[in-house]
């Protein structure tokens, strides 16, 4: 071989190698190629109201990191039962950071606040479920469950013969009440004259506290033969099981216990929103801002209708989803008028995703708060 073709061959060498380290870059500038920040494992730290495994709120936060773990390399260290106190969550929060070396922490209560905390540990990321505060490390995600709300409602319209329905609640805050309204909105598109019977219980967890709101509203509207909820506990589920009425879950699809009674649940797999946003905070790209999910996030919805559902509820409810996907109705598109027979969104109007979150303080037709 001469020295000319020598030449050649280490010209076209040099050349191969340079246009591989060129795409290469390339490659990796279009987040084509597997990023290192999953290589070393991170502490994520879970605060949560209840148990893990509740079967309800809870577990769909737990189940949800645990079903990503592995993938992206986390170690989820949970602290159970900790109640909305500012010394007891703030305290569960700093143990996690300081003891355990968490550096995500997501508190999924709405009761917990976490802007002062963040602030002060800049370097940790926060996440805040259904919270309302934001900094450069703290986001608080929130879903629009009350199209779901919605749609579990016209479920149990459908169901209903006497067009009165029961309804367990934890708190009358604004989330729950946006949640009961949008569900006696639903239930009203069905049967206009629809009642929903509410009764607060006063505590997410406490099992004999939902089991008494449910048993009183028994007692005091004897015709209820539909039961819906917003508590982590199940007693509402079990007492529509004992007493042969129907039943609406919440958070989590629990119609294996509740086989006689239960025509479907409101449902949030939490997965898709923390995969992205811990695998943000790995790359250095996170920033603290409130999102919103609608339905077709694959984060919230309606479970699939069990044989209990009365027929037709299928074809309404999908009817229904046809129309929040066109983007040409929401549940809180006006008129929209409250208890009192006030008009609270005129015809044409919507009310905006604040309000929503934060500003329900009353009711729509056809609920009656019970004291």
């Amino acid at each position: 071989m001469n020295k000319n073709s020598s030449k050649r061959i280490l010209i076209i060498a040099v050349v191969i190698l340079a246009a591989v380290i060129l795409g290469m870059v390339l490659i990796r500038d279009r987040g084509e190629v597997e990023t290192d920040v999953t290589a070393d494992t991170t502490k994520v730290g879970l605060v949560i109201s209840g148990a893990k495994d509740d079967s309800n709120y809870c577990q769909t936060h737990y189940d949800a990191l645990m079903r990503i773990k592995d993938e992206l390399n986390l170690e989820i260290v949970c602290r159970e039962h900790t109640p909305e106190e500012e010394e007891q969550y703030t305290r569960a929060i700093e143990e996690l950071i300081g003891d355990e070396g968490c550096r995500i922490i997501i508190a999924a209560s709405f009761g917990y606040h976490l802007a002062e905390i963040a602030a002060k540990y800049p370097e940790v990321c926060f996440i805040h479920i259904f919270g309302s505060e934001v900094l450069s490390n703290l986001s608080s995600p929130s879903g629009r469950m009350y199209q779901a709300r919605y749609l579990s409602g016209i479920a149990a319209a459908k169901r209903s013969q006497t067009g009165k329905i029961g309804y367990v609640a934890a708190f009358p805050n604004s989330e729950v009440i946006c949640q009961i309204n949008a569900f006696a909105l639903g239930a009203g598109s069905v049967t206009p004259e629809t009642e929903v019977f509410v009764r607060y219980c006063g505590s997410w967890v406490d099992n004999d506290a939902a089991r008494a709101a449910a048993e009183e509203l028994l007692l005091r509207q004897p015709d209820i033969d539909v039961f819906s909820m917003h508590t982590n506990s199940l007693e509402p589920n079990r007492v529509a099981e004992e007493t042969g009425i129907w039943s609406v879950g919440f958070n989590y699809d629990n119609r294996e216990l509740f086989p006689k009674s239960y025509l479907t649940a409101c449902e949030w797999k939490w997965d898709p929103y923390y995969r992205e946003a811990i695998l943000s905070y790995l790359q250095g790209k996170f920033s603290g801002e409130i999102t919103w999910f609608d339905m077709d996030s694959g984060i919230l919805g309606l479970s699939e209708l069990t044989e209990n559902a009365a027929s037709g509820t299928k074809e309404a409810v999908d009817e229904a989803t046809k129309r929040f996907n066109s983007g040409s109705f929401d549940v809180f598109y006006g008129p929209v008028t409250d208890n009192q027979g006030v008009r609270r969104v005129e015809e044409g109007e919507a009310m905006p995703d604040d309000e929503i979150l934060h500003g329900f303080d009353w009711y729509v037709e056809g609920v009656k708060v019970e004291e």
